[in-house]
């Protein structure tokens, strides 16, 4: 039989066993943080009605998505978990309490070309708070303190959240004259990062046919590097949607402090524009400072009405998104995972010395009605080869079990990590390695 050669789709990330019990760790670090400020987990299906996938979709969404048919049903693989929270809130809107907080974490697919760090299968980490015909402006500040909390808890110190309001540079642009090409101004100033001042007032100048004016407010705006908040004074009393959007950004910034967040892990950027046909409001990007060449992390914003193509009900909501394989594979590349943030899979290796297996089994059993994790190394192998077995692993705990140990009531614990070894009553060794494995179990950091 010809033999079919293994290979894994370009696009799609697979893990070795030491990998997943770290990004495990990671997804239940995050759930921790969510949970602790009241969100509750939801889980929506991977596959949906293409209908219902692609009810806002169109242009780059319909290339993206996965299409599938069954019988005569269009069906489609989620590329975003938004669309699915807005059908969510519609189909079950009697069923909920509002405001309705969820955080939900899986996998969505994007038929894109694969490169590095951007993959077609991959892990998001959503958290929404939605409104039942109003959500009050606090909720945008929590969402950007909650994102601080998540990333701290993963040991992450060197990241930095950019916040800006949606209204602001539309209704700008329309003090400026120029409110007939806002998208487009938008769309060219949403990529300063990437092309900077001079590229950017290229384009204004060739492709949008702006005046030198104009042009010279433009750059003027977006690269402030001081007190943004007087820039946004000398525009004030001209538009009443840049006032708005203005004081919405002015109380963000003052709750922030009061939720937490250091002003050395946030900076407010004119020149945020993410989400053109989307976000009405706040807005969000996320980025490590270190690594300012992978892009961003995670994103979102403010939006009026998140399931206007289900109902006629208005449900506006805030939320971000963090992508979790794409920051995992960077952790990872940049060697930002140290060893400490890797669980090994038991506490104890249990290492019968007879034939007789049956005390071991007991053994286990006490062992994990007790909340010890506890492996039986079976295997005929060589003493040295079990032992090994136990390293590779980082299994901090091997017990011995012998002859010895089973006619007297004992059993001989080695902590591999210190050499010690130690022979007594099983309560009593199982109470220590119960009391040892809380010092070790102390949400270590993913680096210093």
């Amino acid at each position: 039989m010809q033999k079919i050669k293994p290979r894994t789709l370009s696009g799609f990330m697979e893990l070795l066993p030491s990998e997943q019990v770290s990004f495990d760790t990671m997804v239940q670090r995050l759930r921790n943080s969510f949970s602790l400020f009241g969100f509750t987990p939801l889980d929506t299906p991977l596959m949906e009605s293409a209908e219902i996938l692609l009810a806002k979709g169109g242009g780059e969404t319909e290339k993206q998505i996965y299409k599938l048919q069954k019988g005569e049903t269009d069906l489609a693989l989620r590329f975003e978990l938004t669309t699915s929270l807005a059908k969510y809130a519609t189909l079950h809107y009697n069923d909920l309490t509002f405001p309705f907080r969820r955080y939900e974490i899986g996998k969505v697919y994007r038929g894109e070309r694969a490169q590095r760090g951007r993959f077609r299968e991959f892990y998001q980490a959503d958290i929404d708070i939605i409104g039942d015909g109003s959500l009050d402006t606090l909720n945008e500040a929590e969402v950007p303190s909650i994102i601080y909390k998540a990333l701290i808890s993963l040991g992450l110190q060197k990241f930095n959240i950019r916040i800006s309001n949606r209204k602001i540079l539309g209704s700008f642009f329309e003090i400026l004259g120029a409110g007939d090409k806002s998208t487009e101004i938008m769309r060219a100033v949403d990529k300063l990062d990437k092309m900077g001042p001079e590229k950017l007032s290229k384009v204004l100048s060739e492709d949008l046919n702006l005046k030198d004016n104009q042009i010279t407010e433009i750059i003027n705006f977006v690269t402030n590097e001081g007190d943004p908040f007087e820039t946004l004074e000398k525009y004030k009393n001209k538009n009443e949607t840049f006032d708005q959007g203005t004081d919405e950004l002015q109380t963000l910034k003052t709750h922030l402090s009061n939720f937490g967040v250091p002003e050395t892990h946030y900076k407010i950027d004119l020149s945020l524009a993410r989400g053109l046909d989307y976000y009405t409001g706040t807005v969000y990007e996320v980025y490590l400072t270190d690594h300012p060449e992978v892009g961003s992390i995670g994103g979102g914003g403010r939006y009026d009405n998140l399931a206007e193509y289900f109902t006629e009900r208005k449900m506006p909501g805030v939320g971000i998104t963090i992508g979790l394989t794409r920051l995992f594979y960077i952790l990872q590349e940049q060697k930002l995972l140290n060893e400490k943030f890797y669980t090994p899979p038991a506490d104890a290796l249990i290492i019968p010395m007879t034939d007789d297996l049956s005390h071991a089994v007991k053994l286990a059993t006490k062992m994990r009605e007790e909340g010890i994790k506890a492996q039986i190394y079976t295997e005929n192998k060589k003493f040295k080869v079990k032992i090994s077995y136990a390293d590779k692993l980082k299994i901090p705990f091997v017990v011995f079990l012998g002859e010895d140990e089973i006619n007297k009531g004992t059993i001989t614990v080695k902590e591999l990590t210190t050499g010690n070894q130690t022979t007594a009553s099983p309560d009593m060794l199982i109470k220590g390695i119960l009391e040892k494995l809380k010092k070790l179990n102390q949400n270590p950091p993913i680096h210093p």
